[in-house]
C-alpha cells in the first residue's frame, strides 16, 4: 500500500495518521463485484475528524468505547486519547492494521475486531459499551438497516457524525434521536 503521513491536530495534540495516497488505488475489481466492496475507509472524511474533536475532549477515562466502521480510526484515537478502554472495528482487514500502527505510532492503545454489521455476534458478545462512536458510516442505503438495527444495541449512548447523506434521514426515522446537532447526532 502506498502510504503518506498526515498530521491531524485532535484536541490540542498532534496525531500522525499514515493513510493510503490514494484510495482509487485500493479498489478491487473482484470484491467490488462480489459484495460492492469500496474503499471507502481509506480516506480520511471531515465527519471523522469532528467526531475525534468532539470525544478527545471528553472524560473517558476507563470507559469501555466501540467505533463502529471505524475506517482510518481517527475518532478511536481521540476516544484513547481521552482514556478509553476502546475497541475499534471495521470490516476491511486494510483498515485495522493501519489503525493498530497509527495507534502504536501515537502511543496510544485501540484494539481492533472485524466485524460484518449483518453478522454482529462477535460484537454484541463483547458490550454493552458506554459509547458508541460511528463517523461517516451511511454512505449507501443497503447499511441503513444492518446499522439502525446494531448501533442501539452496542450501548446507552451513540454518537454519529455524517454530512447529510441521504441515507441519513432515513437511520433518523428508524433509530429516533434526543439531540441533533450536524454533523453529530446523539441517540440514546
Amino acid at each position: 500500500m502506498d502510504l503518506v503521513e498526515e498530521v491531524v491536530l485532535v484536541a490540542g495534540r498532534d496525531l500522525v495518521l499514515r493513510r493510503p495516497r490514494d484510495a482509487e488505488d485500493l479498489v478491487d475489481d473482484a470484491a467490488f463485484g462480489a459484495d460492492e466492496f469500496l474503499p471507502y475507509w481509506a480516506q480520511l472524511w471531515p465527519s471523522g475528524t469532528a467526531l475525534a474533536q468532539a470525544v478527545a475532549i471528553r472524560s473517558l477515562g476507563g470507559r469501555r468505547v466501540v467505533e463502529v466502521g471505524c475506517g482510518l480510526g481517527l475518532a478511536a484515537l481521540g476516544a484513547a486519547m481521552a482514556g478509553a478502554r476502546v475497541l475499534a472495528t471495521d470490516w476491511a482487514p486494510g483498515a485495522l492494521a493501519l489503525l493498530e500502527d497509527n495507534a502504536r505510532a501515537n502511543g496510544l492503545e485501540v484494539e481492533t475486531l472485524r466485524v460484518d454489521w449483518t453478522a454482529p455476534a462477535p460484537l454484541l458478545a463483547r458490550g454493552p459499551f458506554d459509547l458508541v462512536l460511528a463517523a461517516d458510516v451511511l454512505y449507501e442505503r443497503r447499511a441503513v438497516a444492518p446499522l439502525a438495527d446494531l448501533l442501539p444495541r452496542l450501548g446507552g449512548e451513540v454518537l454519529l457524525a455524517d454530512p447529510g447523506r441521504p441515507p441519513l434521514d432515513e437511520f433518523l426515522e428508524r433509530v429516533g434521536t434526543v439531540w441533533s446537532r450536524p454533523p453529530l447526532h446523539r441517540l440514546r
